[in-house]
């Protein structure tokens, strides 16, 4: 089943039975969408999300896969029966999509950023702000990882016969390695500016990426010579995927624009503002490249037939409220907004979000919504949350006021900030205090 057909009948499109070939989104997710895979029969997808979850999009209505302990930010298919996903857990984890159970392949250091797989699919590799690669067998074993970059790994990429791998990282390098022997065997790009997306063709020749300047330039791969180069005014860029079969490269930036580039021709044949507000942080083509789906701040998946970009929507056409103008609010509701309000709801219902509902907080005890997975720490902790607690957390620091913690770590240095902050949840979280 095509890809568009099966979306239509989901029953979270916006509007049922919507025709194929036009713009629809899928609503679902507690958070931003940071990672898109499509399966290798064009009927389902994959979604990371910042809410800590991956969603599998099938016939009727989204599986949500839970697991890890932070926001996701690469998902890949293996087969029809497994996936892989990352995040800024540190955690690699292999998900068996019949039963929805995860295995922990392993970890990073830091987060992980970015997945690829092998076209003989046996093989994942994984791209951490650690400064390594990790390679992790889908059938087992130990892990191994490359080092040689002198910062965060961005983005990798496997060649065409699988014994290569391609590499992009904030130190501004773009670095082929041997993975099997585990060396690098040379630099196609030494830059100023860090990158952060590849895409590739080998049978044609040619590298493409996309830099934190907003550089999108294309290299002949044997000579690292410069083919190409589309730069504009936006950055930085932060998405790439390649349609082989059409030939065809779509680049998202933070600016959140998306250009379509002809790689027959080297020009640019779409360039549209896909995105109300806020970056495009994920982007793929379908199974049969007629349409592009895309990823961003907003909570949801968008897709446009490519023959009609621009036409029918765009990403985050609601007003998100972490985005509305700060001279609307008070001091209170601003710290709450710039703090909170992408992991939580003031709502008695949680929806999905990265954190439990903050309705009724003053006196819950800590870990004390009964649908939320918490940590290990929250869920043993013997305090109550009040005025005094979480004061402090906001003065201390959720790692030093709840080691071992899910939460980010967010401080309000100023004691009236989170002394506002306070005074609005003490109001928005009762029952007929504002609700959002």
């Amino acid at each position: 089943m095509r890809l568009r057909t099966l979306l239509t009948v989901l029953l979270l499109l916006p509007s049922a039975g919507a025709p194929a070939g036009e713009f629809f989104k899928l609503t679902g997710h507690g958070g931003p969408v940071r990672g898109i895979d499509v399966s290798p029969d064009g009927s389902r997808l994959l979604t990371a999300s910042f809410d800590y979850s991956v969603g599998l999009w099938q016939a009727g209505s989204p599986v949500w896969l839970e697991a890890h302990d932070a926001a996701v930010n690469a998902v890949r298919f293996i087969d029809d029966r497994r996936a892989v996903s990352a995040g800024d857990d540190n955690d690699v984890r292999l998900w068996d999509l019949e039963t929805g159970v995860p295995e922990r392949l392993g970890g990073h250091e830091a987060k992980v950023v970015s997945l690829a797989l092998s076209p003989d699919r046996s093989l994942v590799a994984s791209a951490s702000w650690d400064g390594r690669i990790g390679l992790w067998s889908v059938t087992g074993g130990a892990a191994r990882f490359l080092k040689g970059h002198r910062a965060g790994v961005n983005d990798v990429v496997f060649s065409a016969d699988g014994a290569r791998l391609y590499s992009a990282s904030t130190d501004g390098t773009v670095r082929v390695w041997d993975h099997a022997r585990g060396v690098q065997t040379r630099h196609i790009l030494t830059g100023r500016f860090g990158i952060n997306t590849l895409a590739l063709d080998e049978d044609a020749g040619w590298l493409a990426y996309g830099g934190v300047d907003g550089a999108t330039r294309i290299l002949d791969l044997e000579t690292g010579r410069e083919i190409a180069d589309f730069t504009l005014q936006r950055r930085p860029i932060l998405a790439m995927a390649f349609d082989a079969g059409g030939e065809r490269l779509a680049v998202g930036d933070g600016e959140g624009f998306i250009k379509v580039i002809d790689t027959r021709r080297w020009t640019v044949v779409r360039d549209f503002r896909a995105a109300l507000r806020g970056p495009v942080w994920a982007l793929a083509f379908s199974a049969d490249g007629e349409d592009i789906l895309a990823g961003g701040i907003d909570d949801a998946l968008y897709s446009w037939p490519v023959a009609a970009l621009g036409a029918g929507g765009l990403m985050a056409g609601g007003e998100r409220s972490f985005l509305r103008d700060p001279a609307s609010m008070g001091n209170g509701e601003r710290q709450f907004q710039r703090k909170c309000s992408i992991c939580h709801t003031l709502v008695p219902e949680g929806l999905r979000r990265a954190g439990p509902t903050l309705f009724g907080v003053f006196g819950r005890p800590a870990g004390g919504v009964s649908d939320y997975k918490y940590s290990r720490v929250l869920r043993e902790a013997e305090f109550v949350w009040n005025e005094d607690t979480i004061d402090a957390l906001f003065d201390e620091g959720p790692a030093r006021f709840v080691p071992g913690s899910k939460m980010p770590m967010q401080r309000i240095a100023k004691p009236a900030d989170r002394s506002d902050l306070i005074a609005f949840l003490k109001h928005a979280t009762k029952e007929g205090g504002r609700q959002r």
